[in-house]
């Protein structure tokens, strides 16, 4: 991971052949206890989505986990939102 680290990212998937408008959000977050939480969201564009969240001990595994949930999305097609 790049000294830079992703906070926030919001990725989108469109298709309109097959009807598709995706969103896919990736964050990373503390909680009260000092672990780094990888929160993510998806669902289709303007409607409420699932939640998924994964406690990591700390930021590096967070951010690590989050690059590979990046990567899988973008070998589906999603790109980051402009």
């Amino acid at each position: 991971m790049s000294e830079e680290m992703i906070q926030y990212l919001v990725l989108d998937r469109r298709d309109p052949k097959r009807n598709m408008a995706r969103y896919y959000v990736l964050a990373l977050e503390p909680d009260l206890f000092g672990d780094t939480l990888l929160v993510r969201e998806w669902g289709r564009i303007g409607r409420n989505g699932q939640r998924r969240v994964e406690r990591h001990a700390d930021a590096v595994r967070a951010a690590e986990a989050l690059s590979v949930w990046l990567a899988r999305k973008r070998r589906r097609g999603y790109e980051a939102r402009r």
